[in-house]
């Protein structure tokens, strides 16, 4: 029987991910991604609060990641190097699994209610970075900044690497977004 295969949870994630490609997340019920994980509606309510969840699931893991790759930066680090050094390794989680994330980014730009819950994840991301550089020493406003500046440049850096026909990596594409802007720090 499917339902006693190992992976559930992966299984559920992808079949959710495929229903949302082919018909939409609106359009896809919690029956459907289950029947399609050959497992029950009880074991996707094991793993997921509802649907959108699937799409959100890996928040904790991400902010885990910025948290600490920053704590491990070097004591000498800028602090905003040492939250180009997060981004990076964040990126590069990202350029792994590049086609379920570009994936993911459709259906999230294909809904209102979705895109909103996006920014909700990203401003706990840049509150989450802050309170690793304020556990760094970095006082604020400083600490808030360099963390909103980061979520800034990773923001650009992944609308850059979701468009058409970009071939760098997305860590190329951070470390020339936070270049750019040094750049025009610089030039004030």
């Amino acid at each position: 029987m499917g339902r006693w295969e190992p992976d559930a949870r992966g299984r559920l994630e992808r079949a959710a991910m495929e229903l949302y490609g082919e018909r939409g997340f609106e359009q896809t019920t919690v029956a459907e991604i289950a029947k399609r994980a050959g497992l029950t509606e009880r074991t996707f309510f094991r793993h997921f609060a509802d649907k959108r969840e699937v799409l959100f699931s890996g928040a904790a893991s991400l902010q885990q990641l910025f948290v600490t790759t920053l704590a491990e930066a070097p004591d000498t680090a800028a602090p905003i190097d040492a939250v180009a050094a997060a981004l990076e390794a964040a990126g590069a989680l990202m350029q792994e699994g590049r086609d379920r994330v570009l994936l993911r980014q459709a259906v999230i730009d294909a809904n209102a209610e979705l895109q909103e819950r996006e920014l909700i994840k990203q401003a706990f991301l840049a509150s989450s970075i802050a309170e690793a550089l304020r556990r760094r020493g970095v006082a604020d406003p400083a600490a808030g900044l360099a963390a909103e500046a980061g979520m800034a440049v990773f923001k650009i850096a992944f609308q850059r690497w979701v468009g058409p026909a970009e071939p760098r990596d997305l860590p190329d594409l951070i470390r020339d977004s936070l270049a750019e802007l040094k750049a025009l720090t610089a030039a004030g």
